[in-house]
């Protein structure tokens, strides 16, 4: 479970505590010796507050306003201290200290370490100027100091949990996405064998009841059998039960048909697939060639299936794999088809 602080209630207390600081410089107002320094010193200290607590698009705060609050950590130190003595007693006239302090909270919250620590560094070097070394305990210097350490501790812990959360997200769905791929091969592997195993099984049965003993027809049929396996490796998407049908008639008829699915149509919605299969199987069924070969074209062309016919003299067991004569170089395109990836009219030639 996340637990989650809404960002404006962070910012509501930053600026209630700020201006308590406001408060304690107006309660002792009448200490310094001159109003006006002190005066610009708070006016300086409110608007550098409230520029840094105005609510922004990125939480990390821009160059020229750091350096700005690095330049009001400087100055009004100077301002204050430049109208009081070294002992104020028992007032709030060093209310910069404290209001510093905060401002360089803030800056470092936001992601500017280096100017937080310039100006709080300033800070402890003009107060010991102005009271001494014990004035650093006397008036708090320490313990702004602190929340400035503090605060940068904070905000690099932060940085790292919120990388190693990306890091951890960014694992967790890449082995999501890997197991879903693994899934994927698991069912598809097995999907393919079940498949294979419907089709072979009958075959595989009848050699056994006949002791191997295999007519010349069903040797010839065992042939038609392992093409029909082969279309089912390598046809994959281009495969529906008209093709099917049509690639065993073609094949019987001594037609060599070669399936090649590389992946050209795996995004095409089920209709548009279903119409390029059933084009694909009237191809076929019309074709006298010799040899036919069926391939997906890759993504990004307007052509989802090219078919090609070739004249052949084949004596028949290529025709029943599938598998061979596919690049005789005396072979003759006879028959030129592009099924298109959506319907339009086709490009289709007979040579």
């Amino acid at each position: 479970m996340n637990i989650t602080v809404p960002r404006y209630l962070i910012i509501g207390l930053a600026a209630i505590f700020s201006a308590y600081h406001l408060l304690l410089a107006s309660v002792s107002i009448d200490v310094p010796r001159e109003k006006g320094p002190y005066v610009a010193a708070m006016l300086l200290y409110a608007i550098a507050t409230i520029a840094s607590l105005w609510p922004s698009r990125t939480a990390r705060l821009p160059l020229w306003l750091a350096a700005f609050n690095a330049v009001v950590a400087i100055v009004v130190p100077l301002l204050v201290t430049s109208q009081l003595n070294k002992v104020v007693g028992d007032s709030y006239a060093a209310w910069h200290t404290a209001a510093i302090g905060t401002l360089m909270v803030i800056t470092s919250t936001r992601r500017r370490h280096t100017f937080a620590w310039i100006g709080t560094g300033a800070l402890i070097v003009e107060t010991i100027a102005w009271s001494g070394v014990g004035g650093l305990l006397a008036y708090g210097v320490i313990g702004s100091t602190a929340w400035v350490a503090v605060s940068h501790a904070l905000s690099l812990s932060l940085a790292k949990a919120s990388r190693d959360t990306r890091q951890y997200a960014l694992a967790e769905r890449e082995a999501v996405e890997w197991r879903a791929a693994q899934e994927a091969h698991v069912s598809e592997r097995q999907f393919r064998l079940g498949q294979t195993s419907r089709m072979s099984l009958p075959m595989l049965q009848r050699i056994v009841s006949v002791g191997g003993e295999l007519t010349e027809a069903q040797r010839r049929e065992c042939l038609y059998l392992e093409g029909a396996i082969r279309d089912e490796i390598r046809g994959r998407k281009l495969l529906n039960d008209r093709v099917r049908e049509q690639v065993m008639v073609a094949r019987r008829k001594g037609t060599t048909v070669t399936l090649l699915d590389e992946g050209g149509i795996d995004d095409l919605d089920d209709d548009e697939l279903e119409r390029v299969l059933n084009r694909l199987a009237e191809a076929i069924r019309d074709t006298q060639t010799g040899k036919l070969i069926a391939r997906t074209v890759p993504e990004g062309s307007d052509i989802a299936v090219t078919v090609v016919g070739l004249s052949s003299s084949d004596d028949g067991h290529a025709s029943a794999l599938g598998s061979h004569g596919v690049d005789d170089e005396e072979d003759e395109v006879d028959l030129w088809l592009e099924i298109p990836r959506v319907a339009a009219r086709e490009h289709s030639s007979t040579l």
